[in-house]
Formats: structure tokens, sequence, C-alpha cells
């Protein structure tokens, strides 16, 4: 299976502050939200990261959980967007540069 293109959202999980901090540090992952603090003691945060960045944040003490393919998630939410101008009235004629196409 390729990879390419692929984005992956995934938990970083850290069995504790510091050493969440240490990685967050050295690795710089694209992160989204805030770190949260489990019942465990465990603290935890949400990245942005391909499968190869997501498997080089894991190491001693710090474990990664694949939540979602992003990219795959954002081209099924692209897929659900209509084309066009729904406000543009039926007889509207478009301005600006383009070419005119005739659709036949």
């Amino acid at each position: 299976m390729s990879t390419a293109g692929q984005l992956l959202r995934v938990r970083v999980t850290a069995k504790d502050a510091e050493t969440l901090r240490a990685l967050l540090r050295e690795a710089h992952p694209d992160v989204g939200g805030r770190p949260r603090r489990g019942e465990d003691g465990a603290f935890s945060i949400e990245a942005y990261a391909s499968p190869e960045e997501a498997e080089a944040l894991e190491r001693e003490g710090v474990s990664i959980t694949v939540i979602e393919d992003a990219a795959a998630t954002g081209r099924a939410r692209q897929a659900e967007v209509g084309e066009g101008d729904r406000f543009a009235a039926h007889d509207a004629v478009p301005h600006g540069l383009a070419l005119k196409v005739r659709d036949d």
C-alpha cells in the first residue's frame, strides 16, 4: 500500500508531561489542540503526520494511536461539496477572465 499523500491524525500519549514536552521540542509535529491529562496521569495530544513521521514519534514512554486517515476524510468531505454557484440567478452571465466553454 502506498503512503504517498497520506496524512494521519494520531494521538500521541506520553507517560508524563516532561516526556511529551521533550518530544514536542525535538520532533515539532503538527499538533491540533492542547495536551490533555488522562486519569492514569499520562498526557496526550493529537497531531497530524505522515505514516513515517508518526512511526518516528513512537519511543520509550510514548505511544501513538492512529485515529484516522485525515487526507482520506478530507477528500470524502470535498466530494460532498457541489459545483457551481448556488446563489447565482439561473440566467446570470459570468464576468471576469475565463474560457468560454460549451456544455453539450
